[in-house]
């Protein structure tokens, strides 16, 4: 006997609880993160895994400054267009009883 779908209530309710978790866990690990960061440059090993601090330089394209030497036209002619779909589940606000 298979067992019910859930509603769309409590898949939205369990996406909500999941976030929050992931939130609190992401908060934890950049704390972490920049912890091992002031430590400097290097590895750090744990007794399961090893982390390592690298410092480099990266270049990026000012894509304002792009723009503004590139026509409207040019733009339109180099530029992609993809579907997408987007979910966004936030924390919804209760009202007092």
């Amino acid at each position: 006997m298979h067992s019910p779908l859930p509603t769309a209530a409590a898949i939205v309710d369990s996406m909500g609880d999941l976030r929050a978790q992931i939130a609190e866990m992401t908060a934890q690990y950049d704390a972490y993160k920049a912890h091992l960061v002031g430590m400097g440059a290097g590895a750090y090993d744990g007794e399961r895994y090893r982390a390592t601090v690298s410092e480099s330089e990266r270049e990026t394209l000012d894509m304002v400054a792009v723009r503004e030497k590139l026509s409207a036209q040019f733009i339109r002619a180099h530029t992609n267009v993809t579907p997408v779909t987007t979910v966004r589940v936030v924390a919804r606000k209760l009202r007092a009883a």
